[in-house]
Parts: structure tokens; C-alpha cells; sequence
């Protein structure tokens, strides 16, 4: 019995040692992030301008791995397939987790993942075409209350980011909208132009890349590039809107990965090269650790989840 008991102490002492040495080694080789989207999109921009930092901030390289396709949902499977040991993490926006689990029978939900760190964040804005029967957010709210589906919005992409913020807007007020769907943002832009449509949700940069008028921030605090745009909550209808990312691995990846993941992200999106590339693409670098990073996706998640259900859409419609 005693030697028994010897042999059980004795491999119990050799494990903790090979997870102590498995911390202290860790990364002892090259961490692949998967970008959910094809190569030359923002998602894809923030990835690169990460990789940089974060392969410093490792000492190991960061291998980027494109998969795009079905609203980022397939790079995201790749990660549920990935081995938990901190090797395979992904670059995520938050509507393929936040939203696509709602609209589609998925192998993922919140809890397949563990949330290593957001690294940026896009505040939406409500904007109005120039040929729009509103000028204000006030006309806006009068005319799309009017008569239902009065109002002719655009979105590229049902259940997309764009499409759930305007059904955000829409319950706040109280009206209905009819939506068109669109292949990206140009397209829809452009549309915006020519008249075809009226009003869409978008970042701030596709605002000012067309000149466009903006009616509000869907923010908490104004957006600090707008500061003479109230945000809705100011004009009396609260109602938040945004697209943000950061890091995810799979849900049983060991603490030791996850912490040294966590730490190397907060001195990655610290470094100033970061902070530019990011502000030039139109979005805001901004740093949360893991627990306020899923506390963000879960109460958007929540969000999305009603959005999709009263636009009668999804899998569980």
C-alpha cells in the first residue's frame, strides 16, 4: 500500500513539474491567429498590425491564418477544431460570436472560448443619405414613425453588424424600416449617394470617406473625432452600436497560455506603431483584459440575440 502510495505521489510530483516547466517555456514555438475573413480586409489590417507587436512581445512568431467565408463562422470552426494549448488563437470581430451563434445552427457559443483581451473598438454612427427626407436625427425619428417601413435603410448583409445596430436604433425610437441588403460597404455607400437608399449604420470613416451627414453617435460618450454629434442617449433614446475585436483561443487552453497571451497583448496594443495603424484604418486601439472582454461580447451577444429574434430571423426563429 505504502509503495502504492509512493508510485501516486511520485507521478503527481512529475506532472506538477512538467506544468510548472510548460509555464515557464511557454511559447516554446511559433502561435498561429486565425483571421475569420480574407486577407486585405480591416479585420484582417488590425491582425497584421497585431502580429507585429505580439511576436515581440512572445519572442515567438505569430503565423497568420486567413479563413474566410460565411460571416467569419469557418475561421472560427477552425479555432473549435484547433488543440487547446495556446498555439491556435483567432482575431475576432465580435458579430461571428456575438451574433452568427443566434442566426445559425453553429458547433460554438460564448463558452467554447475563453477571451484572451480586446484590442479595438468602432463606435457606429446613424447616417443619412443627402437626397434623404431628414435632415436631423429628429426628422428622422418623425419620418420613420410615420408609417411603418417608411423608412429604407441599408446593410451589407442580414444578422451583419450594420444590419443589428440599425434594428437597435429602430426599437429605441419605437418604428419599423424596410432594409436592403448589400455587397459591402462601397455598394451600399454608393447607394446612399445616389438615393436608393435613405439612412445606415456604419463606422465613422465610411462617413467621412463620402462626405455623408452624420445624425448620431451610437455610443456612450461622444466619439472624440465628432464632438458636435450627440449620441443618441444624449438625444433622449438610448441605443449603443459598435464593432470590436481582440484575441479568443479555445475554452481549455491552460491558464499559464491564456495569462501570457493576456500580458503580451496589453504591451502589444500599448506600442504606438499599434495605436497608428489602427487609428488610420478608422477604428480606436483600446486594451481589456479577458473578463471585461467577455463581459463586453456577452452583453452583446444578449443584444444581438433579441435584434435577430424580432427581425424574425435565425435558427431558433
Amino acid at each position: 500500500m505504502l509503495r502504492v502510495r509512493s508510485v501516486l505521489l511520485a507521478t503527481a510530483l512529475l506532472a506538477g513539474l512538467a506544468s510548472a516547466a510548460a509555464a515557464q517555456t511557454y511559447p516554446s514555438r511559433p502561435v498561429t491567429m486565425i483571421v475569420p475573413f480574407p486577407p486585405g480586409g480591416n479585420t484582417d489590417l488590425m491582425a497584421r498590425a497585431l502580429q507585429t507587436e505580439m511576436s515581440k512581445a512572445l519572442g515567438q512568431t505569430v503565423i497568420i491564418s486567413n479563413k474566410g467565408g460565411a460571416a467569419g463562422t469557418l475561421g472560427i470552426l477552425d479555432l473549435v477544431r484547433a488543440e487547446a494549448d495556446g498555439y491556435t488563437m483567432a482575431m475576432t470581430p465580435n458579430n461571428p460570436i456575438t451574433a452568427q451563434p443566434h442566426m445559425l445552427q453553429l458547433r460554438y457559443s460564448m463558452d467554447t472560448f475563453r477571451y484572451v483581451c480586446l484590442t479595438y473598438y468602432t463606435p457606429y454612427v446613424l447616417i443619412a443619405g443627402p437626397k434623404a427626407p431628414f435632415k436631423t436625427f429628429a426628422e428622422f425619428v418623425t419620418f420613420a414613425k410615420a408609417k411603418p417601413e417608411n423608412l429604407v435603410y441599408g446593410h451589407p448583409g442580414v444578422a451583419g453588424q450594420p444590419h443589428l445596430v440599425m434594428l437597435g436604433v429602430l426599437k429605441a425610437i419605437g418604428a419599423d424600416g424596410l432594409g436592403v441588403p448589400f455587397q459591402g460597404a462601397g455598394p451600399m455607400a454608393h447607394a446612399l449617394l445616389g438615393g436608393t437608399i435613405m439612412a445606415i449604420t456604419e463606422s465613422p470613416a465610411v462617413a467621412r470617406a463620402s462626405n455623408l451627414p452624420i445624425l448620431a453617435a451610437l455610443s456612450e460618450e461622444r466619439v472624440p473625432g465628432l464632438p458636435d454629434v450627440p449620441t443618441m442617449k444624449e438625444l433622449g433614446f438610448p441605443a449603443q452600436g459598435f464593432s470590436a475585436g481582440g484575441l479568443i483561443v479555445p475554452a481549455k487552453t491552460p491558464d499559464a497560455a491564456v495569462n501570457a497571451l493576456e500580458q503580451a497583448c496589453a504591451k502589444a496594443t500599448a506600442a504606438s506603431e499599434y495605436k497608428s495603424i489602427v487609428e488610420r484604418l478608422g477604428a480606436s486601439p483600446r486594451y481589456l483584459p479577458g473578463a471585461a472582454f467577455r463581459k463586453m461580447f456577452e452583453e452583446d451577444s444578449v443584444a444581438s440575440a433579441d435584434g435577430i429574434k424580432r427581425a424574425g430571423l435565425g435558427a431558433n426563429r
